[in-house]
């Protein structure tokens, strides 16, 4: 128990031997230390608690009877109405703790410490010993063996530096600088939808596509602080607050903060297809934050996991494996087989975030990006595993422009070199532009290359104003893949935004006006309505969608230069000839939230039967040289599946700061292929899920 409580004692970094004072300090005052000056009432409230505590303190007759010698360790805290609360208490027997408690219950009220003024927490430590030592005789020693004149003895730590106290001298109580500081905000697209409709009010000079979000620029549209304390629930004891409230551990300094809190997502669920008994899903992780002065941020994320999904969803883990023993879990990233038909994946994710001027803010780490205002992205989405980035954001005017670089992998068997996954990489330029106070319009350039002829990261792009196709052009056809795109978003009104994306893979006049459905003809396109407090109920968030990407679409005649990561598109995750219709809703309710989601789908897959090999344009990762036709290129053409898919789920949210919530989850799954063939196969699925999770980015199940 004693090394429990050190443990514990060490974190809470808040301990009475770590307050001495400084000049905007000034901690609680017990009753009769008032006329005590500035630097004496931390020695007068430990004389007059101890002397308290001696004169008051009944020990048990346990401890009695057997001669018990040893120490209550008491960690308490004085709050800022000068109340004083038990966090923790360490002792043998406990009839000793209830003692503590019934001493510390009945002692008086102090005049709250304060900071710069203001009445703020303060937490300490105390070690009553048993038996109990009267503090006037231990007073009375002291000042004797001050009194004697020691000649013969060399005293060797008579230089004693305070820097190291100083250190815990700085420490606060924690102001939740998060929200105002240069971290990305977690990008769920159930969270975002909060202050979807703060940031597209009519008249804000705000950017929404590129995301995630980091806390300072949403901050001037929306109150982070005030969104939580209106949450608040609870007492004011420690493990009611660490709960319901806070961080697990928060810490500021003069010049720095950090918080560190736990992960889990805890599920368990059953598929009505599935021959085995239930799914499952077990990650444990922590996350930490934190904040160095005021330009610079940085988060870490690690994840150990191990799942079985629901059927479809492990067939398709399989399908996208690097070999036979390394499935890919989407979404996650590389995995090993765990027990029957489970996976294994670990992940880790982290950044570093500099903002060296307000116009401008570096990040550089591992993790994913999204550009787009919708639910899907046909630019960039979140749908693959996290990979190393380095991104620019940029603001000034009514312009943002986002720089992102990005080292991908091939990771199919194919494509390795000497057993080792094959290298890509990529650059992207998205430039939003706020035209007016309804309209915006973004501006997408992005290409892709492979480490061909030991070139690596081409400093060609390393440019962030250049034309990407131009390089395209002057370093060879097939020495990098360019994708040019756009976006649009129009403010109707504040409570409606029309938006819309367009993709170009491929541009030739001759055949995009030639009438012949070329297969050329390489694009998509999206449209979206948000429809926010929708029939005049607040929190109530319509969405309605529709994306269609015309075959053949983000591949290449060089099979490495797919728009892919790690066997995943990094775009929309259906890779492309589909259309599709998404309809969403979303409410919240202080600490409750539903949300419901349409699919309705057609995807043209390839036979492969044995028969017919060819390649009909859904399968990004396959050569444009196998494709089935010049001509005649139509959208679902090839093994024509129709898709329907309905998630209903909801929850509570257990702590609002770690967004850490309860929750239930149903999935009903249609999938209606022309022929049953590995890629699409005919299922009906019913997938029922409930659990506990930290909810820091998507999950995508609608592939």
């Amino acid at each position: 128990m004693k090394n429990c409580f050190l443990i514990f004692f060490l974190f809470s970094f808040c301990l009475l031997s770590a307050q001495d004072l400084s000049d905007s300090a000034k901690p609680p005052v017990f009753p009769g230390c008032e006329s005590q000056p500035l630097e004496e009432l931390k020695t007068c409230l430990n004389n007059k608690m101890n002397s308290y505590i001696f004169n008051n303190f009944k020990v048990p007759q346990v401890a009695l009877d057997n001669n018990y010698k040893g120490e209550v360790n008491v960690l308490f805290e004085v709050d800022k109405e000068g109340v004083i609360s038990i966090l923790y208490i360490d002792a043998v027997y406990e009839e000793l703790k209830d003692e503590a408690k019934r001493i510390f219950d009945a002692l008086p009220k102090l005049t709250p410490g304060t900071y710069n003024g203001r009445p703020t927490f303060y937490q300490y430590s105390l070690g009553i010993d048993i038996p109990l030592v009267d503090p006037a005789e231990i007073q009375t020693k002291q000042e004797e063996q001050s009194a004697l004149d020691i000649t013969s003895e060399t005293d060797l730590n008579a230089d004693v530096s305070d820097e190291f106290d100083s250190v815990n001298d700085s420490i606060v109580k924690y102001e939740k600088l998060e929200y105002s500081s240069q971290l990305n905000i977690p990008f769920t697209h159930n969270y975002y939808a909060r202050f979807d409709q703060q940031m597209n009010g009519l008249g804000t000079n705000s950017h929404t596509a590129a995301k995630p979000f980091i806390y300072e620029d949403v901050a001037a549209y929306y109150d982070f602080k005030a969104e939580k304390q209106a949450l608040v629930k609870g007492s004011d004891g420690w493990w009611s607050r660490k709960l319901w409230n806070e961080h697990l551990v928060e810490v500021q300094g003069k010049n720095y903060w950090f918080t560190v809190d736990p992960v889990f997502d805890l599920q368990l669920g059953k598929d009505s297809e599935a021959d085995f008994s239930t799914t499952y899903n077990n990650t444990r992780g922590i996350y930490i934050q934190a904040g160095l002065g005021k330009k610079f941020n940085f988060t870490t994320t690690i994840y150990e996991s191990q799942g079985r999904f629901a059927q479809y969803f492990n067939d398709y883990a399989n399908a996208l494996a690097a070999s036979e023993n390394e499935p890919i879990v989407p979404g996650r990233g590389l995995a090993k087989r765990f027990k029957d038909r489970g996976f294994d994946y670990p992940v880790a994710e982290a950044y570093l975030s500099y903002t060296p001027a307000k116009f401008l803010n570096i990040q550089f780490g591992h993790g994913k990006n999204f550009i787009g205002d919708g639910y899907r992205s046909l630019l960039q989405s979140d749908a693959t595993s996290p990979y190393p980035f380095l991104k620019l954001n940029t603001k000034f005017w009514k312009i943002k422009y986002t720089n992102t670089w990005m080292w991908l992998r091939d990771v199919r068997a194919e494509v390795t070199e000497d057993g080792a996954f094959l290298t890509k990489y990529m650059a992207n330029h998205y430039l939003s532009w706020n035209v007016s106070k309804r309209l915006n319009i973004g501006l997408f350039e992005s290409v892709l290359w492979s480490n061909d002829n030991d070139r690596g990261f081409d400093i060609n792009y390393l440019n962030p104003v250049i034309f990407y196709r131009a390089i395209e052009f002057s370093t060879g056809q097939d020495a990098g893949n360019a994708i040019l795109g756009a976006s649009a978003k129009y403010k109707w009104n504040n409570k409606v935004n029309l938006y819309g994306q367009f993709i170009l893979d491929e541009f030739s006049l001759n055949d995009i006006t030639g009438g012949e459905k070329s297969w050329k003809n390489k694009f998509g396109y999206q449209l979206g309505v948000k429809y926010f407090d929708a029939f005049k109920v607040d929190n109530l968030l319509l969405q309605i969608e529709y994306n269609r990407v015309r075959p053949y679409t983000y591949s290449h005649n060089s099979i490495v230069l797919n728009y892919a990561h790690n066997n995943q598109p990094m775009a929309h995750l259906w890779g492309a000839n589909f259309s599709e219709a998404i309809v969403i809703g979303r409410y919240n309710y202080r600490r409750w939230f539903a949300d419901a989601k349409l699919i309705f789908g057609k995807r043209g897959f390839d036979f492969n039967d044995g028969t017919d090999f060819a390649n009909y344009g859904s399968n990004i990762y396959r050569s444009e040289d196998d494709r089935n036709a010049d001509t005649g290129i139509t959208v679902g053409q090839g093994n024509t599946t129709n898709v329907f898919q309905a998630d209903l789920g909801g929850g509570y949210i257990i702590n609002p700061v770690t967004n850490l919530r309860l929750f239930a989850n149903i999935t009903f799954r249609n999938y209606n292929p022309e022929a049953d063939t590995s890629a699409a196969l005919n299922t009906n699925t019913t997938w029922f899920t409930v659990g506990v999770r930290t909810d820091l980015f998507n999950w995508y199940n609608d592939f």
